[in-house]
């Protein structure tokens, strides 16, 4: 058997309990040495055997699963975040199956969730914005035309950048062209819920030039919208003048628009 397992997005503390039981039974782990905290490793019994993917090919990863799985070893894909999102799993798990080796996998929480925990933000606030883009810049890897940042930006919705702290003043001009002011507030969040995670606040028109000053080029997210604004509608859920099925309104119906103060840049570590 092979299980796929999200670390979570940096702090031990953060993978599931579920992916943290995988780890202790594992006779073989294969982790993405590039992203994973290795103190997960540190779950792991004695005799584990433990491969770094990030010196390893596809072809390579999947002779060490198979070999494991043919043996009737406990192995464990460790990936980073959660796996479903930049994960490259899928061709890892159609090789699995034409191989007639069997898999499962273990959610995981995603960098994108440590990311609004560290900027103490919700990504979908009522009046404001009700989704959330996640993508990435073309870079090595392409993105499809449709998908363009311009494209996804014209929504003005709340937007989460992976993979693109290298990019950045290709992304801010992207991001401006595509829609959003050059006010628009922004965030660069380096290592989520990693002891040496960073917050920067600034606007998108400052992306580039923040990331230069705090010199981050590499791990981190990059997350625009105005819910980093401060302003927006108190959630009808909630409100008593809302019905809903477990109980009735009892004031008459209003809107209510809280504003909340931010400082607009911001960096700790």
């Amino acid at each position: 058997m092979v299980v796929f397992v999200g670390a979570g997005p940096g702090a031990v503390d953060l993978i599931t309990v579920r992916g943290q039981a995988f780890l202790k039974e594992a006779d073989i782990v294969i982790y993405a040495g590039s992203l994973v905290n290795p103190e997960l490793l540190k779950l792991c019994g004695p005799d584990c055997e433990i491969y770094n993917s990030a010196y390893m090919t596809l072809e390579e990863v999947i002779q060490v699963m198979e070999e494991g799985a043919r043996k009737g070893k406990h192995v464990v894909r460790l990936h980073t975040g959660d796996p479903s999102l930049y994960g490259a799993i899928k061709e890892q798990t159609d090789i699995l199956e034409e191989k007639g080796i069997s898999y499962e996998i273990c959610p995981g929480v995603s960098s994108f969730c440590g990311a609004a925990a560290a900027l103490q933000a919700e990504y979908t606030l009522p009046g404001i914005s009700q989704s959330v883009v996640i993508t990435r810049m073309a870079g090595r890897t392409s993105v499809p035309e449709k998908e363009s940042i311009q494209s996804l930006a014209s929504h003005q919705a709340t937007m989460v950048i992976f993979l693109s702290a290298g990019l950045l003043k290709e992304l801010q001009q992207a991001l401006i062209e595509g829609g959003y002011p050059e006010d628009t507030p922004a965030a660069i969040v380096y290592k989520a819920t990693w002891e040496d995670e960073k917050v920067c606040r600034c606007k998108v028109c400052e992306l580039y030039d923040t990331a230069r000053k705090e010199q981050i080029t590499k791990t981190a997210l990059i997350i625009v919208g105005d819910i980093l604004k401060g302003a927006y509608r108190r959630s009808e859920l909630y409100n008593p003048s809302f019905s809903t099925a477990y109980r009735k309104a009892h004031v008459p119906y209003e809107k209510q628009t809280v504003k909340k103060e931010r400082k607009e840049q911001e960096s700790h570590g």
